[in-house]
């Protein structure tokens, strides 16, 4: 356990246990102190840097990992991201670098898939128009639609997306999936693995599980909304960005489709899109909740621990698990 062990935690929500658990490993680990209404993504280059000085670990929530700011990092050995997306962090960067990077895979597959059901339930029973109708003191039922028996595409085949089609089960639905190459060997029996045209075409639901990548950007655009079945619901509860969020609101304003639920806004990343996100937010049609899916305290609690153990794996010379390892520069780092 020797050598610098000072860890940096800039993700809130970071649990008594999982301190503790650094702590016992011999690390020097603090919890960054965010005023109220701000995350670590809201902070400059220049805040993090100072806050970083001189520390071997980093957990991060959603600041951006720069190549500027690794560089000016030299003791900065692993960013440990709580959470399974990367897509603010230059990988490339951290391999040239040496330093290594960690995702918590696996801690949150539940919450989100349960997230994505309830997303699913809420939009197609209409949760939203019917309580603001009551509140209003209109009590009249509004006809809904059932995920019972209904046809749920899935787009992406990973642990998330495996795990909202574990919970589909319990509603007797047919399970289309799209996902890159072969079908794969341990797929649940009964599951249709097809291309996206026809998931688009046949799907009462469309569930999106796809990681954001130059590729997937925008996968669900103006064209594949209008692929979609007449009255079907849209759910993204995986990235901000995937989805085009401006078309999507044109296919809900003409009727095109009964609904969103939607986690994750392409504002996130883009201001340009702000304007959008609140004519979504104003719909009676969309169900929003604010990239809060893998918020469980369970869920939370669990990624705490898979990101707390990765870096004292890295700390200690050893492996994180393979499957949470994104970036590992550190047999570069030695040939240099």
């Amino acid at each position: 356990m020797a050598g610098n062990r000072r860890v940096l935690i800039s993700q809130k929500f970071f649990d008594q246990a999982s301190l503790d658990y650094l702590r016992d490993q011999g690390c020097e680990a603090e919890v960054l102190a965010l005023p109220p209404g701000r995350a670590d993504a809201d902070l400059t280059e220049d805040e993090l840097r100072a806050c970083l000085a001189g520390a071997a670990g980093w957990i991060v929530g959603h600041a951006r990992v720069t190549r500027s700011l690794l560089a000016a990092l030299p003791d900065l050995a692993v960013v440990s991201r709580r959470g399974v997306g990367y897509e603010r962090v230059d990988l490339a960067a951290a391999r040239d670098l040496g330093r290594v990077v960690t995702i918590a895979a696996g801690g949150n597959d539940a919450a989100v898939a349960d997230h994505t059901i309830g997303l699913m339930l809420a939009v197609g029973r209409r949760f939203r128009r019917s309580q603001a109708d009551m509140a209003a003191g209109k009590w009249a039922i509004q006809i809904s639609t059932d995920l019972y028996r209904k046809t749920v595409g899935i787009i992406g085949y990973g642990r998330i997306g495996r795990s909202v089609i574990r919970r589909l089960s319990g509603f007797d639905a047919t399970v289309l999936v799209c996902t890159p190459g072969p079908v794969p060997p341990d797929a649940p029996e009964g599951v249709e693995f097809v291309s996206l045209p026809e998931l688009l075409r046949r799907s009462d639901y469309v569930s999106v599980h796809a990681p954001l990548t130059p590729a997937t950007r925008f996968m669900i655009d103006a064209a594949a909304l209008a692929a979609m079945k007449p009255g079907a619901i849209l759910v993204n509860a995986a990235r901000g960005g995937l989805v085009d969020d401006r078309a999507l609101l044109a296919a809900l304003e003409v009727g095109h489709l009964a609904g969103a639920g939607l986690d994750v806004f392409v504002s996130e990343s883009d201001p340009d899109y702000r304007e959008v996100t609140a004519a979504l937010l104003a719909r009676d049609d969309v169900v929003a909740t604010p990239h809060a899916a893998a918020s469980s305290r369970e869920g939370l609690d669990r990624t705490n621990m898979i990101a707390a153990r990765s870096v004292v794996a890295v700390l200690d010379g050893d492996d994180p698990p393979a499957d949470c390892v994104v970036a590992d520069g550190r047999s570069r780092s030695q040939a240099g």
